[in-house]
């Protein structure tokens, strides 16, 4: 054995002709590690591999006792080999023995060895093993061997990604790449799904590892990398960037990263060591989302996502992929797993497959979550570090009742989940019994029970459900899931199509709500400090009255000789909504001297979202035909809790009593000017907060189509004048003992009222 290292090139193009023989599992890996000895100049080489079970295991040696491999192992942060598993970084000593941390396992004979030389076998930041030298000498290995050997550990982590090696397991043992996991999170929709992971930003798969001229490869990555930095550049220094504030002082630092040279160096230095451009980043990669997993600090985290985000982008550049979803034809039921997602792109999957969605971050009331939840998927959400621990086609169960989601579910856990899904079709079943069943209280209080829709596929739940209407179509995401502007054309035929798929039943139609977090490509606007509270809705469209005039002209030509109901999001002042009676009224003078036919009838309504207006709620509800309840943005505004921050969302609850009264208020005075009254949001599709609308007094409330049968169960069980006995006086007491939601459930339990 020579006494000096060759080099981690040579090692790696051994490497590579090892990994291309046609060798058993185990022949496969003591080459490897005999080969690596022999590089490093070596007396001991060893792969431990972590199994499901958390146990390094020793799966190969050369220089320890042979009839150590598959016998000795370590517990995760037992001894040197496992503080390294934990802490996922390197570990250099002259003297092991010494370490605290060191631990003698009297099977393997190393107690003769003194230098210890041991690195982290990651992949997408998760430790899969560790890769051990060790020699008699006392020495400290040289930085170029500690690349060295951890560019030779993410070649092992490849290895172990393949599967090749679960056949050198012990029966009943998996190792930790195939270990069932079962993640807590929040409910975002319910429902339960079963399926295979589909990554919305699926990893690129480098399977060209080793270089043959480290220069080229050098090239190749300045390239790139020059590429992404003109990128983010001009990201940078376009319009849409606001001359200050903090999402500014963010895309600075996003952009100093991309021209961090430490980052550029350790990648240089890994093509230098034998490997491609792209095999370097990822190595590089795999490096800080170890360090990003192990993280405690969130300000850290989020930075270190940075550089994640950052390498992801250099290689898709790389190897000629676009940044952004890329989206596979999936066989079968599937799972989208994402950080999170837009509200249109989750349509660009084939909705008849998805059966669930798993979101690292995302609210409830996030936009994403609302679509997914019209479309009657089950959402889990607030799962950290769930991509990392996903491959492409996993199998997985989102149970979207209990806020958990099963990772490579073992049998009986699966077969225990497709009972509970008989189950709840069962349950399905029995609101389907009382589809025909009038919407009616115990005590002979009618209902309206109305859903809510945006495409035209979502229509055919209006008979399914058997909802008297629809009380909320947006219109916003036909502009949203299309690439150009909807000629007025376009708007007109989906408009007409909605109202023949209704029928006789009512649909009324919002204008567009775009602006804020629903932003279209196609259409220039502003960054903006608080988004929700900006450019956007109605003052959008009463600034570009071309675009609404155009949405208005379609609406009336597809409701000729029809009933046509128009609502306004994010109402202000009352003078909006005169402003767009105005525009309305010059839009059907136009169209008559051209011979159109109008609608038969007309309404126009306000979505009664903005605090504001509850201090004009004389001149709103003499203003309009009706107004709208816009539950989820009015929450949002009085409480000042954005919908979309995961840091909120368990801290605010829309069943609060200032809200209630405040919902309370809008009621009365509905009543007083005999407006009609709808109520829009998510509440309205939970059977005991919609129990809580119609104690308050609301008589028509409009939801996703899936909860209309539960809605109908819970309040054919319901005495509405009893519950007002005891609602009423709950809120506007000013003791804190009993929350509303304690006084609801109950309530609900004493009077066995389904929910």
């Amino acid at each position: 054995m020579s006494s000096q290292p060759k080099g981690p090139s040579v090692l790696l193009r051994r490497l590579r002709e090892v990994m291309a023989e046609p060798l058993e599992a185990q022949k496969r890996l003591d080459t490897i590690v005999t080969d690596i000895a022999g590089n490093m100049a070596a007396e001991v080489c060893s792969v431990y591999v972590l199994r499901a079970d958390s146990i390094l295991e020793l799966y190969a040696s050369q220089g320890l006792k042979p009839g150590a491999v598959h016998v000795s192992s370590l517990r995760i942060g037992q001894g040197l080999v496992g503080t390294i598993a934990v802490s996922a970084r390197a570990l250099n000593l002259n003297n092991a023995q010494k370490h605290p941390a060191f631990e003698y396992l009297p099977e393997t004979g190393e107690e003769i060895y003194n230098a210890f030389l041991g690195v982290p076998i990651l992949r997408a930041g998760r430790v899969l093993g560790v890769l051990v030298v060790q020699n008699k000498a006392n020495r400290i290995y040289m930085d170029a061997e500690v690349e060295a050997l951890e560019t030779t550990a993410m070649v092992l982590g490849e290895l172990i990604a393949t599967g090749e090696l679960e056949q050198l397991s012990s029966k009943g043992i998996t190792l930790d790449l195939s270990r069932p996991l079962n993640m807590e999170g929040i409910s975002l929709s319910d429902g339960i799904g079963l399926g295979y992971a589909v990554l919305h930003e699926p990893r690129v798969i480098v399977t060209n590892l080793f270089n043959d001229k480290a220069e080229d490869e050098i090239d190749r990555l300045r390239q790139a990398l020059v590429k992404v930095q003109v990128s983010i550049d001009v990201m940078f220094q376009s319009g849409n960037v606001a001359a200050e504030g903090e999402h500014r002082d963010v895309l600075e630092a996003y952009r100093m990263f991309a021209h961090d040279r430490g980052w550029n160096r350790r990648m240089e230095e890994a093509i230098i060591n034998g490997l491609t451009a792209e095999a370097a980043v990822e190595k590089v990669q795999n490096d800080n989302r170890a360090r990003m997993m192990r993280q405690s600090d969130a300000y850290l985290r989020e930075r270190l996502h940075d550089f994640d985000d950052l390498a992801n982008r250099l290689l898709r550049e790389l190897v000629g992929k676009a940044h952004g979803s890329s989206i596979s034809i999936v066989e079968g039921d599937h799972i989208i797993v994402a950080r999170n997602m837009g509200a249109a792109e989750l349509l660009d999957y084939n909705t008849k497959q998805l059966r669930g969605l798993v979101l690292e971050e995302a609210a409830p009331n996030s936009h994403v979550v609302i679509v997914a939840r019209a479309l009657g998927v089950p959402v889990v959400g607030q799962l950290a570090e769930f991509v990392s621990n996903v491959e492409h086609g996993n199998p997985i169960i989102v149970d979207g009742d209990e806020g958990s989601v099963m990772l490579r579910p073992p049998l009986d856990m699966e077969n225990a989940y497709v009972e509970k899904l008989k189950f709840r079709r069962g349950r399905q079943k029995q609101f389907e019994a009382q589809r025909n069943k009038p919407a009616r209280t115990k005590d002979d209080v009618d209902i309206t029970l109305l859903m809510n829709a945006g495409l035209i596929m979502d229509l055919k739940q209006l008979e399914a459900s058997n909802a008297e209407g629809v009380g909320l179509f947006r219109t916003e995401l036909q502009f949203m899931i299309s690439s150009t502007l909807p000629r007025p054309g376009e708007q007109e035929e989906l408009y007409r199509h909605v109202l023949d798929e209704a029928g006789e039943k009512p649909v009324t139609f919002r204008t567009l709500d775009i602006g804020g977090d629903k932003v279209l490509p196609y259409l220039k606007t502003l960054q903006e400090e608080n988004p929700a509270m900006g450019w956007r809705a109605i003052r959008l469209s009463l600034d570009r009255p071309a675009l609404l005039r155009s949405q208005i002209r379609a609406l009336l030509k597809a409701s000729a000789g029809r009933n046509l109901r128009l609502m306004v999001p994010l109402v202000t002042e009352v003078w909006e909504i005169n402003q767009v009676r105005d525009l309305i009224k010059k839009e059907v003078e136009l169209q008559t001297r051209f011979g159109n036919e109008m609608p038969r009838s007309f309404e126009l309504g306000a979505m009664l979202e903005v605090p504001s207006l509850l201090w004009q709620l004389d001149e709103l509800m003499q203003a309009v035909d009706f107004v709208s309840v816009g539950s989820n943005d009015l929450f949002q505004f009085c409480m000042a809790a954005d919908r979309g921050n995961v840091n909120l969302a368990n801290r605010y609850n829309a069943m609060n009593k200032p809200f209630l009264r405040i919902l309370k208020t809008i009621v009365d005075k509905a009543q007083e000017y005999q407006t009609p009254l709808t109520l829009c949001g998510e509440i309205a599709g939970r059977p005991i907060s919609a129990m809580a609308l119609l104690g308050l007094g609301y008589k028509s409330i409009s939801m996703s189509p899936i909860a209309i049968g539960p809605v109908k169960a819970m309040l054919r069980s319901l005495d509405v004048s009893n519950l007002r006995e005891v609602l009423l006086p709950a809120i506007e007491s000013t003791s804190e003992q009993t929350t509303i939601m304690e006084v609801l459930t109950d309530y609900a339990d004493k009077h066995g009222i389904p929910y």
